[in-house]
């Protein structure tokens, strides 16, 4: 029996020398360039987002209005994603990124100097166009720059970037209007978005696509069609409208409302968002690692199948303590979603093709489900019960699951032998 062991022990030593795990794919250069404006641009929104809603209603509108000043920015976003993909597979990237950002910073501004809810309405819808130029442009970076092989630790750091940001943004968003007036933070966010602007102009002139295992020169773009054709992208846009449905929607609209109905306070709300936050937090990084490693339609389905129930469990909580696990289990969920289902997407584009349209129809339907999301969740409540909401949402994201069950694993299969070999 020693004498079988060791020499399994020397076969195994033998194997890792004529075939040594391979080095982790380091994280270049162009990527933090984009995961630091990343940060930037989320915490400038969140400097903002606490204070647009009382605003707006300080030129003397109703909370209806007040709410549309949000609605606005959002549509905007959906109805001009497909040009914005047509732009990016036409001018590419990066200037698409750039002008999105300019955009944004001069229509950020001028809400700074707006002199009535009308121009306040015009200015922030400005915004959205904007914002959904600089995005949809922003994935097509991450696409072609990075490596096939860590495109979902990449995905985890850009996505990681964004929920930092968003999760110090109000809190510096509420101190400053508090100080120094609610126009502040409108012209601190236009200042800094032109600075982030700045960088990525001079830090990525020379930023060319990652050859990983692709290799070769540039291809023609790919078509909405093509990509339909593909099962990982037809599941990933489902799994996208019910993450847009249940994180950017639901949650946003209708658990504040449920924490308040449970007895809780303003700051119980805040302390519920923020373990979301820190459960999607948690898990983003470490299942866009294990997606590199191990493929990404596994964590998509882990990740939609813990989101859903954690939604569900919501529903049924009745103390404190519950809300706050229930809603660190759905923040884990949803972190165990994102990376691997955008680096699932930038698998079936590759990095040498632009893939503006497909990217813009991934980002839009995630948008929709924001929209829709909220809307029924609140019929649903109104009607039968926030229980009856939550399981809706719940289900949503549980049927997204069902198509990934059958489409195809998009990680390359170099990246998945190289693992086993290691």
């Amino acid at each position: 029996m020693i004498a079988m062991a060791r020499l399994r022990m020397a076969r195994r030593r033998l194997d890792c020398a004529l075939n040594p795990k391979p080095a982790r794919v380091p994280v270049p250069r162009s990527i933090w360039v984009l995961v630091a404006a990343a940060f930037v641009i989320a915490i400038g929104y969140g400097l903002i987002a606490p204070v647009l809603p009382a605003y707006a209603a300080s030129f003397n509108v109703g909370v209806t209005a007040a709410t549309v000043i949000i609605s606005a920015f959002a549509f905007f976003r959906l109805i001009f994603a497909p040009a914005s993909g047509k732009l990016v597979s036409k001018l590419g990237e990066r200037p698409v990124y750039l002008i999105g950002l300019f955009i944004v910073a001069v229509s950020t501004g001028a809400c700074a100097f707006a002199d009535s809810y009308w121009q306040l309405l015009v200015f922030r819808s400005l915004g959205g166009i904007g914002s959904t130029m600089f995005t949809v442009s922003a994935m097509g970076l991450l696409v072609r720059l990075a490596d096939p092989g860590a495109r979902g630790r990449i995905s985890g750091l850009y996505a990681s970037a964004f929920l930092i940001g968003n999760m110090f943004g109000p809190v510096l968003g509420g101190v400053l209007s508090e100080f120094l007036g609610m126009r502040v933070p409108f012209a601190i966010y236009a200042v800094a978005l032109l600075v982030a602007m700045a960088v990525v102009w001079t830090m990525l002139r020379d930023a060319h696509p990652s050859g990983g295992a692709q290799g070769g020169s540039e291809q023609p773009p790919m078509r909405l069609r093509e990509a339909l054709g593909n099962s990982a992208y037809r599941a990933a846009l489902g799994s996208s409208f019910a993450n847009g449905w249940a994180s950017f929607g639901v949650r946003v609209a209708v658990v504040p409302l449920f924490v308040v109905a449970l007895g809780g306070s303003g700051l119980l709300v805040g302390i519920a968002m923020a373990v979301f936050a820190v459960g999607n937090t948690i898990a983003l990084i470490p299942a866009g690692r294990l997606a590199d490693q191990r493929g990404r339609r596994p964590l998509v389905i882990a990740g939609l199948a813990v989101a859903g129930m954690g939604t569900i469990w919501l529903g049924f909580v009745a103390d404190n303590i519950t809300l706050l696990l229930a809603c660190l289990v759905a923040g884990a969920g949803t972190g165990l979603l994102n990376a691997p289902q955008q680096a699932s997407v930038a698998d079936i584009i590759g990095s040498h093709r632009r893939g503006g349209p497909v990217l813009a129809t991934f980002q839009m339907v995630s948008d929709v489900g924001a929209i829709i999301g909220p809307i029924l969740a609140g019929l649903l409540v109104e009607h039968l019960s926030y229980r009856a909401a939550f399981a809706f949402t719940g289900i949503i994201l549980l049927l997204a699951l069902l198509p990934w069950l059958r489409a195809q694993e998009t990680l390359p299969k170099s990246a998945v032998e190289d693992e086993r070999v290691g």
